[in-house]
């Protein structure tokens, strides 16, 4: 398929994991790829789909307006946004009312506040360009006790269908994914895997963790033209995990 032949897109937490998979998936169909993260890995992923890597650290403004202006002085301009960098499989585990304050600022500024600097500064490039489409990466944490990974994830959440609204009048649309318990190595660090095993036998409706490739399909339907009026959407992808009415 070629659904994205000639768009540009950036990816951010695409060295690894998740991102990875969104960032060849959009190549394979076409895409030009902006690989977007603080991990220099990132830049065998880059080459490897002949895109372009950019060092970015998605919690400074000046280092998102950096790379966003790269990409389009690069490809021409900017049509999609895949918010998912995140601090993860480095999370330090605790309680909200215990957790450092200076690590809490940090972790929230990558986490939730992220999504929107890299909007912020994506969107005038897409608005040129007579629209686009950002899908942000959320979790069924935001519908669990997650301590305060959760509660970014409730952020992200609210500002997807923010951010739908304000960027709609410029077809511009904003969706998001709520993974369940996806298999990878950031995952296996936070989850151990009995603990992982527990949850897919107690909680899943299919009984098997998730991998990267299960989310890769509705990343790039929320992307491209066949969602062309689906936005303020957050899409759980969890095998099952949560059920909300």
């Amino acid at each position: 398929m070629t659904r994205f032949t000639g768009r540009v897109a950036v990816v951010t937490g695409a060295a690894q994991g998740i991102g990875e998979a969104y960032a060849r998936a959009l190549a394979s169909e076409g895409a030009s790829v902006v690989v977007a993260d603080v991990d220099e890995r990132g830049r065998a992923v880059a080459d490897d789909v002949e895109g372009l890597f950019v060092r970015t650290d998605v919690s400074d403004p000046a280092s998102v307006e950096a790379m966003a202006a790269t990409a389009a002085e690069r490809f021409g301009g900017i049509d999609h946004l895949v918010s998912n960098a995140a601090i993860f499989g480095t999370m330090k585990l605790d309680f909200l009312f215990s957790v450092d304050w200076d690590y809490y600022r940090k972790f929230m500024s990558v986490n939730m506040d992220g999504a929107l600097l890299c909007a912020r500064a994506c969107y005038p490039y897409m608005r040129a360009r007579g629209g686009g489409s950002i899908v942000n990466q959320s979790s069924t944490a935001a519908w669990q006790y997650s301590g305060f990974y959760g509660l970014a994830k409730v952020g992200v959440n609210g500002l997807t269908q923010q951010l739908a609204h304000e960027l709609g009048g410029m077809n511009i649309r904003v969706n998001a994914i709520a993974p369940g318990p996806i298999d990878t190595e950031a995952g296996r660090r936070v989850v151990p895997g009995g603990m992982a095993e527990k949850i897919v036998q107690e909680k899943m409706a299919l009984k098997r963790m998730g991998t990267p490739a299960d989310l890769v399909g509705t990343c790039l339907f929320l992307l491209s033209d066949e969602a062309a009026w689906i936005t303020g959407q957050i899409v759980n992808v969890d095998g099952g995990e949560v059920f909300r009415s």
